[in-house]
């Protein structure tokens, strides 16, 4: 089944990293969050991958294209280097499109820009390019097939935020106050599955998540997989900062091409 990613963003609140690169290149660990996500779905069987570009789009075409397997895998190395052997791979057997969508294009124009690799397919998965988890992917698809009249679904996770909700009357007293993971909403996580029906709700110019997927809620034809285990979006520094913190204490929890625990690369 084919991936569509969104890597076309400004990453605006990521200035620190995203003025000399592109979001999805800015690293955790050894690799940049994009081959983490791209790793999940391999790990899965889903190796063909289409990535929706535009700002800086040159950097995420160069990072593939000058691949290094060395960095994640273990090798063997002879006279004094003029020889590598590969003891084991990560992306020999992908397959990636790389597509311009645009710089200013927003998701829904991305996804109707790659609808001609799509053509196909009738059902294909798609994500952002800044989120990582531990989503049992087999789990979502079998949930999502027996709906046949579900024409999208997503990851619905807890909210991350700390905030609290405060309920609030017109004088001003406070009536309840409760933290926002107590409330029992989820938000979207992404992580989608789409049949090729999703183009039919489209119009030219909408933004995915908002009016397409309005209609289909309407008509009760959008689904959501609840998941309560780990899930992480880098949409800031703090947060890049925890996924980093994550990952040098040797707990990533999204990597599940693991073997018994143990990380395959550093």
């Amino acid at each position: 089944m084919k991936v569509v990613i969104f890597c076309g963003g400004l990453g605006m609140r990521l200035r620190e990293y995203s003025e000399a690169i592109p979001k999805p290149m800015v690293p955790v660990g050894y690799r940049p969050i994009v081959w983490h996500l791209m790793r999940y779905y391999a790990h899965f069987g889903h190796k063909d991958f289409i990535l929706c570009l535009g700002y800086k789009a040159d950097s995420i075409k160069q990072y593939f294209l000058k691949y290094d397997e060395t960095v994640t895998n273990d090798f063997v190395m002879r006279e004094g280097g003029r020889k590598v052997e590969l003891l084991s791979s990560d992306i020999q057997d992908w397959n990636i499109t790389f597509v311009d969508t645009g710089m200013s294009s927003n998701i829904g124009q991305r996804l109707k820009a790659v609808q001609p690799f799509l053509a196909q397919d009738e059902m294909f998965l798609a994500n952002y390019s800044d989120g990582l988890s531990d989503l049992p992917l087999p789990r979502v698809l079998d949930f999502f097939q027996g709906k046949p009249e579900a024409v999208a679904c997503f990851a619905g996770v807890a909210p991350t935020s700390s905030f609290h909700l405060v309920k609030v009357t017109d004088a001003g007293t406070v009536e309840n106050i409760r933290h926002i993971r107590e409330i029992g909403m989820r938000i979207n996580g992404g992580f989608f599955v789409f049949r090729k029906e999703i183009f039919d709700w489209m119009k030219d110019g909408e933004e995915l998540v908002q009016e397409p997927f309005q209609r289909l809620a309407a008509a009760g034809r959008l689904v959501s997989y609840a998941h309560d285990g780990f899930w992480a979006c880098m949409d800031t520094f703090k947060e890049k900062q925890m996924l980093e913190d994550l990952y040098s204490r040797g707990q990533v929890p999204w990597e599940v091409w693991k073997v018994n625990g143990e990380r395959s690369g550093p």
